[in-house]
């Protein structure tokens, strides 16, 4: 995980507003409006007391009243205008990110989210990405407003004497700047702990959720609960202190903003003494500065919240910035496949090698068999094929053409690849199988489930090809699951097929009429088949054997 400074973090969060700058500007224009109604509304009052004491005021008593009452009005509407504008952008945006986000995990699956904790990717999908609105519709704008605020209240209060003024700013600046940044600086990296503790949690809890039925058969239930409730216990811990930050900050701010006020009553009565400002240049700036901490408090506060928001960000950026192991290839001539070839390949996972100098020939419309141990380097092979990982040396190559030379839509057309694991969506079993071919037609669905030895299984469930699969497909077997992902394969109908252990979870009926169906499509068809069972090696051409990332 990256480590970005805090601003570095705002800058490139901010980037993101672009598209909506328009609806920023006038949050901001209406913001600035409301909060000097808000405070001229004080600062009138002021004037009402002077035309009381029959000091000479640039508005009458009349006008105060009308002014008070039109101010208040406008108030109430610049501010219901600003937090909408705020909310929409803020609401808009986080619809735009989630839309990048997803982009960026398409782009970088399947190789930079193998091993990934499918918890903590939810964390980052919903929760801290949730945690950018706060950003967005309560730091963006009224950071402008507040320094546009201080700019014109410093240049009001100062036009009574310059000492005033420069008193004025120097309370925004503390109260605004330097608290939030002290804040910021106490706090730390808590923030980022609390993200990744979360996220740690999430993937917790998920891998708990899913393996239930283990916990509960080996009786782990109470350690499962206890490790549970270490992590939750942490993660409190980690938001007491991020709170007591926070009220620490919070009380700091209050108590600064009343010893600044302190201070101006004090300087201008002192003026007053020296006869340098008469008795409205000691009420009036007094009262201005009274009443308008408002924006910079809004500052203030955020010193500990924006770290925690930070975080999620930078969590998000993370997701968003990170290079794919493989790029997206288009602009390159469409192929058909004639063959293929793994020539002299090499390739690791970070330090672990899985495969050396490894070279296999795949000629067109043959079934090739792949043995060896667990840990051989066979599925990683098929992976190669598929180009989810680059080699580190050699070349795989389709057709004669390196599969870097190669589409990658084209490629995924002319290859259908079955893992030891079939992933069912939480939807019916048709909708599962249409993500293979989203035009197909019922026969050719049931067509594809002959060939997979599970037509006749789905035609007996109630709801035959609409059944629900629960989530996970947890209302089906390994093997159902599994002939399912056959299925998938078969309405692909790519022509070449690679098949990882596909009938491991299934019986020898079930098997032989798998392996039957594979056979009658050698014609149209080129296999790569890697299984354990040597039942399964009768229908191959040609056996390999993998031993140590070597052919044997």
């Amino acid at each position: 995980m990256k480590r970005r400074s805090g601003l570095k973090v705002m800058t490139k969060l901010i980037g993101l507003v672009k598209p909506l700058t328009g609806f920023m500007l006038l949050a901001v224009f209406m913001g600035l409006l409301g909060h000097l109604c808000a405070s001229f509304i004080t600062i009138l009052g002021g004037y009402a007391v002077l035309d009381l004491l029959n000091f000479s005021t640039p508005v009458s008593l009349t006008a105060v009243f009308v002014l008070v009452v039109v101010f208040a009005v406008c108030r109430a509407g610049l501010r219901y205008g600003e937090q909408s504008c705020n909310h929409f952008i803020a609401f808009k945006l986080l619809a735009l990110i989630r839309d990048k986000v997803f982009r960026a995990l398409r782009r970088l699956s399947p190789a930079k989210l193998e091993g990934r904790g499918k918890g903590d990717l939810i964390s980052v999908l919903t929760s801290d990405i949730e945690l950018l609105e706060v950003f967005y519709a309560h730091t963006i704008s009224p950071a402008a407003i507040a320094l546009l605020f201080t700019v014109i209240l410093c240049l009001f209060i100062g036009s009574f004497h310059w000492a005033l003024g420069l008193l004025a700013l120097l309370a925004y600046l503390v109260v605004g700047l330097l608290i939030p940044w002290v804040t910021s600086r106490l706090a730390g990296e808590d923030g980022m702990q609390f993200r990744s503790k979360s996220g740690q949690l999430s993937s917790f809890v998920l891998d708990s959720l899913r393996g239930l039925s283990e916990t509960i058969q080996y009786g782990r239930g109470s350690r499962r609960l206890e490790k549970m409730e270490q992590k939750t216990d942490d993660l409190s811990r980690d938001e007491k202190r991020m709170k007591r930050t926070s009220g620490i900050n919070a009380a700091v701010a209050n108590t600064v903003i009343l010893l600044f006020d302190l201070a101006m009553l004090f300087a201008s009565t002192l003026l007053y003494q020296n006869g340098a400002v008469g008795l409205d240049g000691v009420l009036i700036p007094t009262i201005a500065l009274f009443s308008s901490f408002g924006p910079t408090v809004a500052l203030a506060n955020l010193g500990s919240t924006l770290q925690n928001t930070f975080a999620a960000g930078n969590r998000v950026l993370d997701l968003l910035e990170e290079e794919p192991v493989v790029e997206e290839i288009t602009g390159k001539p469409e192929i058909g496949f004639l063959g293929a070839e793994v020539s002299h390949v090499t390739f690791a996972y970070g330090q672990e090698t899985i495969l050396r100098d490894f070279s296999l020939k795949i000629p067109l419309h043959s079934v090739v068999s792949i043995v060896g141990k667990s840990g051989s380097g066979k599925s990683t092979l098929l992976k190669l094929l598929m180009r989810f990982w680059k080699v580190d040396r050699g070349e795989v190559s389709l057709s004669g053409r390196s599969v870097e030379e190669i589409n990658t839509a084209n490629l995924r057309d002319l290859e259908s690849f079955v893992t030891q694991e079939t992933y069912l969506f939480h939807d019916s079993i048709r909708n599962n199988l249409l993500i293979a071919k989203l035009d197909a037609t019922q026969e050719e669905l049931e067509a594809a489930c002959r060939k997979a030895s599970v037509h006749h299984f789905i035609q007996s469930l109630p709801q035959g090809y609409d059944t629900p699969v629960g989530e996970l497909g947890d209302t089906l077997s390994g093997g159902e699951r599994q002939r399912l992902g056959l299925a998938r394969a078969f309405l692909h109908d790519a022509p070449f097929l690679l098949l990882d252990e596909p009938t491991s979870n299934l019986d020898s009926l079930n098997e032989g009429v798998i392996l039957r169906s594979l056979d009658e499509e050698r014609e149209d068809k080129t296999v790569v088949l890697v299984s354990h069972r040597q039942s399964t090696m009768r229908i191959a051409d040609t056996v390999y054997s993998v031993e140590q990332g070597r052919m044997s």
